[in-house]
């Protein structure tokens, strides 16, 4: 359907906007102002009227193509007007202000342009000045203080390292002291102005002067940085609940390592010295691991884990070196537990095959053992050792005085492996009525760490068949596929030879 609009000819519009019918229709003899006589007929007339209305209110059809190919030109309020399309009510604002920021900025770098050293100069004394990124990082000549820069460098004089080895008269105001510096000698000294007797003691590293190599202040121990990353920063988030199947463990560890740390008067009051060195050993995956991370929640001593096969070095010395720093380092704390992990790979009884291969293994192992129990007392620091192989051990390292304790890790019974289904999946999105109980009886002669491994194949078999909840279809699918399915791969009949 097409729909068409009747539009009346522009004469007649423009007649039926400007004029009325009682103009249109005028007297018959109507003369004109000249005097002449005009045409008679009315409608005659009308029309001529109606035309010369049509003829002043209508342009002529050249001069709207002129108008159209030259249109006029815009004027100032135009342009502002036209500025102002799609600017927020603010924008105006925020460019007079940033145009401020810049002049300002500009007026402040002209002044003068200052280094990062003269800045920190000029702010201490509150010297305004301005700020001037320079390519070399250096002031303008005009603001050099040679001066000044002179008598800081003469205050502020450089140090030499050195090692305090003796000291002579101790106590006294005539105490001197014995210090080593490499490469240049021994020398007896004296102290400086800003040094206490009280702050230096033999064996300390000191900074001496230049020139009369006077001490002049103490330095912190010199740690290796390798010893220093074996420090447990953040506690593990681990406690005594999350350890299953161990209960005879956990008291065996809390009497050894809490205890002593958390109610010392115990053992004052009965006038015994508490023990300080426990052995955990037994198969991998029993637990030996989580109990001392465990420990290490509970107690807010200082814990430094220690893996064995990190002090096998390459070259000699290196490895009891860093034995040394670790329990100077762990002397240094109020409370500190070292835990040694698979301890059997530098703990090894000692033989002699004649090539000389394990001789830096043994050194290192010696120098435990002299750490463990030797001139210098221990400290307040418990050592927990953890292997899988008891059987390798030196005997010196085991007797007692060094490792007080020794706690066997064996497989959980029934209870212990319940508990262990329990603790794993409480985190779980399990059905409700499993028999753990039931699926604890289908894992015989297994480890905390192949339960913990069925727990995770039972949510891999839902997530497999596209479900939110794990059911006890899955932990008995999980038990024959980890269990029974990978039992050639398992290691604990093994390992319970040696142990």
């Amino acid at each position: 359907m097409h729909i068409v609009r009747l539009v009346p000819p522009l004469s007649i519009r423009v007649a039926a906007r400007t004029t009325d019918l009682s103009d249109v229709a005028q007297p018959i003899h109507s003369p004109s102002p000249a005097g002449d006589l005009v045409n008679t007929d009315p409608i005659t007339a009308g029309s001529e009227k109606i035309q010369r209305h049509a003829d002043t209110m209508s342009p002529e059809p050249e001069y709207n193509e002129m108008k159209e190919n030259n249109p006029p030109p815009l004027d100032d309020d135009d342009i502002a007007l036209l500025k102002t399309y799609g600017i927020g009510p603010y924008s105006t604002s925020i460019k007079k202000i940033e145009k401020e920021i810049k002049e300002m900025s500009r007026r402040i770098n002209n002044l003068c342009g200052t280094s990062t050293l003269r800045y920190f100069f000029c702010h201490k004394f509150d010297i305004i000045v301005g700020i001037k990124e320079s390519d070399t990082g250096l002031a303008p000549p005009s603001q050099w203080d040679l001066i000044a820069d002179k008598k800081m460098m003469h205050d502020e004089q450089p140090l030499k390292v050195a090692r305090c080895t003796k000291i002579i008269n101790p106590n006294t105001d005539e105490a001197k002291y014995v210090t080593n510096i490499n490469h240049i000698g021994k020398f007896v000294v004296g102290l400086g102005d800003r040094v206490s007797p009280t702050d230096i003691e033999e064996g300390m590293r000191v900074g001496v002067d230049l020139h009369k190599y006077q001490i002049q202040m103490p330095l912190p121990l010199r740690v290796d940085p390798t010893v220093t990353m074996m420090t447990v920063e953040e506690k593990p988030n681990v406690t005594y609940n999350d350890v299953g199947g161990c209960k005879d463990q956990i008291q065996k560890m809390r009497e050894v390592v809490e205890l002593p740390m958390r109610h010392p008067e115990k053992f004052v009051k009965l006038g015994i010295d508490p023990p300080k060195g426990i052995l955990c050993y037994g198969p991998p995956g029993t637990g030996k691991t989580l109990l001392a991370r465990a420990v290490a929640n509970r107690t807010d001593a200082c814990f430094i884990r220690v893996i064995g096969s990190e002090l096998v070095q390459k070259y000699i010395g290196e490895g009891a070196r860093m034995v040394r720093e670790i329990f100077q380092m762990a002397r240094s704390k109020k409370a500190c537990i070292l835990f040694f992990d698979e301890v059997d790979a530098i703990g090894g009884a000692r033989f002699d095959d004649g090539s000389g291969g394990d001789n830096e293994v043994q050194r290192t192992m010696l120098e435990i053992v002299n750490q463990l129990d030797g001139f210098h007392a221990r400290g307040n620091i418990k050592v927990i050792m953890a292997t899988n192989r008891p059987d390798t051990l030196d005997p010196a390292m085991l007797r007692p005085g060094r490792l007080d304790r020794k706690v066997e890790f064996g497989l959980p019974d029934l209870h212990g492996r319940v508990q262990i289904f329990n603790i794993h999946a409480r985190t779980m999105n399990c059905e409700r009525d499993i028999r753990f109980e039931l699926l604890a009886r289908l894992c015989p002669n297994t480890t905390g760490a192949e339960i913990r491994s069925v727990c995770t194949e039972a949510g891999m078999f839902a997530i497999r068949a596209r479900r939110k909840t794990v059911t006890e279809k899955d932990f008995l699918e999980a038990v024959d596929k980890v269990i029974k399915g990978y039992k050639k791969f398992s290691s604990t009949p093994t390992y319970m030879v040696y142990n």
